[in-house]
């Protein structure tokens, strides 16, 4: 399960894979990089939508309230606003960016997907706001558009490709 998570102005990206045994959770951070981290199925029980765990030599009891992707997470004392964002919402909250993730030198993949249609070559100038590539994410067909003119540098996917969160697709230069 993948989601990205907004605490304390601070953003993270979240990979939990489940085992027997344990999950494995890959945390990360934007200026850390990742970090893995792995608990004991042994070492966790939920007992009337509260969370008990013991995490690295410490006991935790978690009690998250919320709905969407606007949370309250109380743990050791204190309460912590929490967004969260599943797949289907890193798709809407990217969508509603609109620009921002053509925005810059590149465009890069909001979630995983599919290269449905590409609509630009390279060395084509193109006008803020407009249609880059079609991708298929979600059984979904969305429009990439570009925030600024810029001029397509280079193509780095071709049409039937699929690609992971943050792959880059196109790089640009100035005009």
């Amino acid at each position: 399960m993948f989601f990205e998570a907004d605490l304390k102005d601070k953003h993270y990206k979240i990979d939990i894979n489940e085992s027997r045994k344990s999950w494995i959770i890959n945390l990360h951070e934007e200026s850390v990089g990742w970090t893995k981290y792995e608990i004991s199925k042994g070492d966790y029980m939920l007992v009337e939508n509260v969370i008990s765990l013991i995490f690295g030599g410490g006991s935790y009891v978690l009690d998250v309230i919320g709905s969407g992707t606007d949370y309250m997470v109380y743990t050791r004392g204190a309460y912590r606003q929490v967004k969260i964002y599943n797949d289907e919402a890193i798709l809407h909250e990217s969508l509603k960016r609109g620009g921002s993730l053509g925005s810059g030198e590149s465009l890069s993949s909001g979630m995983p997907g599919k290269i449905v249609k590409i609509m630009v070559k390279a060395g084509d100038i193109v006008k803020a706001n407009a249609p880059l590539l079609i991708m298929e994410a979600m059984k979904m067909e969305n429009e990439m558009r570009t925030s600024h003119e810029a001029k397509i540098k280079e193509i780095f996917v071709k049409e039937g490709d699929s690609v992971e969160t943050g792959t880059i697709l196109i790089s640009f230069e100035k005009p």
